[in-house]
């Protein structure tokens, strides 16, 4: 909700905080309520509950849809970001984190310093916490939504702490706490006190949120639940700690660079796109942005590129701090092309458009790319000479001439069979008698592209008597109902 609201306020239409307002997802039975702000909460919409229940308790509710992925993504990103307090990190359901910060907390000042940081912390982000220290996953999954403020429960506190809380602290199914509830246990000491004999025998074959049992003895440390934190990407950026403030980077970039590139050699990774930023003294940053049109850890050469890029840093009173990042990188593995071993050092063509592209803009320089469409002048692309690898073509492979016109050309011919190739044809005022041909091969208009009444494509890759081979297509047929005779085109023309 939280971050539903900061959202809208960026876009300048956010709602009065004093309306009830809810964000709903789809349920089983038609929209249910996935989150609420404060003045909903307190007027009594329950999250979880379905929409129509909750117009009947509160008539002036207004209602938005959740953006699920878009939460998701951002508890992920949050998941990395919280591991500045311990290594290990993992999303928890849909709006919580589990840290386990065994070991880390003395480099706060201790469990109670530690969430007094995360909590301030979180809060300048514009995020409310609620937050538990237990020995177990489960415990501090209870504590934290139905404990006191920020507990710190010790590991033999657990049975007296989990006592007095709902059976629901046990992340349970609503169908499973409604039925305990039905039974009298509303309290996770309640259901402690049953004997497990008896819960066995009911819950024998229900799953993991459905079992109690499975559930309590997770909570008591009894069943093991470790944390399998999500790894992050590695991430590649050196520094360089300036004793005092300096207006240049250019002298510090080469020894920048050959820290980088040796680091990106020891993961066999290249870069593809480095980002160089400098901190300034006034508290603001500079920086700017360079790729390259395939992965490369040559020092060398990533150092030419910012020969005319560091000239776009305002520098301001100085700065102190240079970070260099390679903010892209793919693996890279190292080829030999020299017969005596290693590779060959000379300037590449990779190398050679990485400069072009550097010194007169990316969209300057471009390349030929593939694109999905068997209609032969749309399945090539013009594409900036630094973007992505190129689109992987159709995975029918077909005989294509080694040139295509852009504009193909119109002949005229004479053929012996209407449906046949042609037995001549004349091409800017000359005559070329054909010797032997192969097709045809029909190519139908793109229906979702082409204009109604498109005609199709008959293609012919032909050879003159002079033994020129040529790619020809006739355009229609004579009973397509589409216009009058088929008309002939000059594609392209074979090596």
């Amino acid at each position: 909700m939280e971050r539903w609201q900061k959202v809208r306020e960026r876009q300048s239409n956010a709602p009065p905080d004093d309306i009830p307002l809810i964000l709903a997802r789809e349920g089983h039975h038609g929209p249910v309520v996935h989150a609420a702000n404060r003045t909903a909460l307190m007027s009594g919409i329950r999250v979880g509950a379905r929409v129509v229940d909750m117009r009947a308790i509160c008539p002036e509710l207004h209602v938005e849809y959740a953006d699920e992925a878009s939460d998701h993504a951002a508890l992920d990103r949050l998941t990395l970001w919280a591991r500045r307090w311990c290594p290990w990190t993992v999303r928890d359901g849909v709006n919580g984190l589990i840290l386990d910060t065994t070991g880390s907390d003395h480099l706060f000042g201790g469990e109670a310093a530690m969430l007094t940081e995360m909590e301030t912390q979180l809060s300048l982000l514009g995020l409310t916490s609620r937050l538990a220290v237990a020995p177990t996953w489960g415990a501090a999954w209870a504590l934290a939504r139905f404990g006191p403020v920020r507990p710190i429960c010790e590991p033999d506190q657990i049975q007296s702490r989990l006592a007095p809380l709902p059976v629901a602290g046990l992340r349970l199914s609503d169908e499973t706490v409604l039925l305990l509830q039905r039974l009298g246990l509303k309290t996770i000491g309640a259901l402690m006190e049953v004997p497990r004999l008896q819960l066995t025998r009911r819950f024998v074959r229900a799953g993991l949120a459905s079992n109690p049992l499975m559930r309590l003895d997770q909570a008591m440390g009894k069943l093991a639940e470790p944390v399998s934190s999500v790894d992050a990407k590695p991430r590649f950026v050196v520094q360089s700690r300036l004793a005092e403030p300096v207006f240049d980077p250019t002298p510090y970039l080469p020894k920048l660079c050959e820290d980088l590139c040796d680091r990106l050699r020891q993961a066999g990774m290249g870069c593809r796109r480095l980002h160089l930023a400098v901190y300034r003294t006034d508290g603001d940053v500079s920086h700017v942005d360079i790729g390259t049109s395939a992965g490369t850890h040559d020092p060398a050469h990533l150092h030419s590129l910012f020969r005319d890029e560091v000239e776009r840093i305002n520098p301001g009173f100085g700065f102190d701090l240079i970070a260099l990042e390679a903010s892209e990188v793919e693996e890279m593995q190292v080829i030999q092309n020299r017969l005596g071993g290693g590779s060959d050092d000379d300037l590449h063509l990779t190398q050679l458009i990485d400069r072009l592209s550097a010194k007169f803009g990316r969209q300057a320089v471009s390349r030929p790319v593939l694109r999905e469409s068997h209609i032969p002048e749309r399945a090539e692309m013009q594409a900036p000479a630094l973007a992505s690898a190129a689109q992987a073509a159709s995975s029918t492979v077909k005989e294509r001439p080694v040139r295509v016109l852009d504009h193909p050309e119109e002949i005229r011919v004479l053929y012996a069979v209407p449906e046949g190739p042609p037995t001549q044809f004349i091409w800017r005022r000359q005559t070329h008698r054909i010797a032997r041909y192969a097709g045809p091969e029909r190519i139908a208009p793109e229906w979702w592209k082409d204009r109604p009444g498109t005609r199709l494509r008959d293609y012919f890759k032909v050879e003159d008597h002079k033994g020129r081979r040529m790619w020809l297509y006739r355009e229609g047929l004579h009973t397509d109902g589409r216009g009058g005779d088929p008309r002939w085109f000059v594609h392209g023309f074979f090596a």
